[in-house]
């Protein structure tokens, strides 16, 4: 019997060389495929936060959207979407980040949450951690406190997960893959 971080694991994908050479993309297309896979996700997130004091989650795009919005459904808790730059209609702040493959800019509306609001902040792994950090600015300099950031898929050789720990942020990881 697989404990439950095994049994993600066994459901997620790798997909050599892409986007590009030299990348080993970790695709939680095949969890979400199944309704009972994602379920044992859904429940080792809801499980750890339904006795925290959180106000809302908060998603980077595009998967931590999906997590994040059924967490915060489970959770019975507002969600607060982190956008690519450009797609979010109302004023927004912005953060720029690097990523293992080039830079890119977020976005979250300036009325996401307010001032002392608890927050998770979730996506579906961590590479170099350019973009959970990007988010935590974000939501700090609107006054929140991200109280932890949330992933399925930690890709330690990369940096990330240690980038966020020492930024002081404590990070929940379901399952690692060595390498890239």
């Amino acid at each position: 019997m697989l404990n439950p971080s095994e049994y993600i694991k066994e459901h997620i994908r790798t997909v050599p060389n892409w986007p590009q050479e030299g990348v080993m993309f970790r695709d939680i297309t095949p969890l979400l495929q199944n309704p009972k896979v994602f379920r044992v996700l859904i429940d080792m997130f809801v499980h750890r936060y339904m006795d925290q004091k959180i106000d809302v989650i908060a998603g980077l795009d595009a998967r931590g959207f999906i997590i994040g919005s059924v967490l915060a459904y489970e959770l019975n808790l507002g969600f607060v979407p982190i956008r690519k730059k450009g797609k979010l209609p109302f004023h927004t702040v912005s953060e720029e980040y690097e990523l293992e493959y080039g830079s890119a800019t977020v976005e979250l509306h300036a009325d996401a949450c307010k001032k002392g609001d608890r927050v998770v902040l979730i996506d579906d792994l961590i590479a170099t951690g350019g973009t959970m950090m990007a988010g935590k600015k974000l939501l700090e300099r609107l006054g929140a406190i991200v109280v932890e950031g949330a992933v399925i898929v930690d890709l330690p050789e990369l940096g990330g997960s240690k980038l966020i720990k020492e930024s002081g942020l404590p990070l929940f990881t379901v399952c690692n893959f060595d390498g890239h």
